[in-house]
């Protein structure tokens, strides 16, 4: 099967999803952001203060260089992992790449609540995040191996549609 890489905006369900897909179908679940804030000893949003954005997207191209092809996995990736095309590349050598999608009504409503999301801390209304999402769009379908809406369905339900592009 290789590795499940779930991609997309903020907010659009990736931890989560990659959670769901763990438990339901016994994959080993990677959380990039949080394995970085662990081998980092601190949080992204410190990360980004202090070292830069830079510097974070050097260590997403690192772990996904790391990641064995000998095993399967379900990642989920930073919102911006795919803005690198050598990532890309390296998600495509090892696995399938799936963009979750979400409306931006959606995903404002996830991230409103949470302050570990350093692009959006200052930012967190309509019109800033459907300029980000719209500007990363391109990204997101180029990279993408298959898209899968994520609001607005049962969670089991967008898990079997993953699955059943891993087959």
């Amino acid at each position: 099967m290789g590795h499940i890489y779930l991609t997309g905006f903020m907010g659009a369900g990736k931890s989560t999803i990659a959670a769901r897909l763990s438990r339901k179908y016994g994959y080993r679940e990677l959380d990039m952001d949080s394995t970085i804030e662990q081998e980092e000893r601190m949080k992204i949003s410190e990360i980004f203060r202090t070292k830069g954005e830079l510097h974070f997207r050097s260590l997403e191209s690192a772990l996904l260089k790391r990641l064995s092809p000998d095993e399967d996995l379900v990642v989920s990736c930073g919102g911006g992992a795919v803005l690198d095309p050598e990532n890309v590349k390296e998600m495509k050598k090892k696995g399938v790449i799936i963009w979750l999608d979400a409306d931006p009504e959606a995903i404002l409503e996830r991230v409103s609540r949470n302050h570990n999301r350093p692009l959006l801390e200052g930012h967190k209304d309509l019109a800033y995040i459907e300029k980000m999402m719209e500007e990363r769009r391109p990204r997101y379908e180029n990279a993408a191996d298959h898209r899968v809406l994520s609001d607005s369905r049962p969670l089991d339900v967008i898990c079997e549609e993953i699955r059943g592009y891993t087959r």
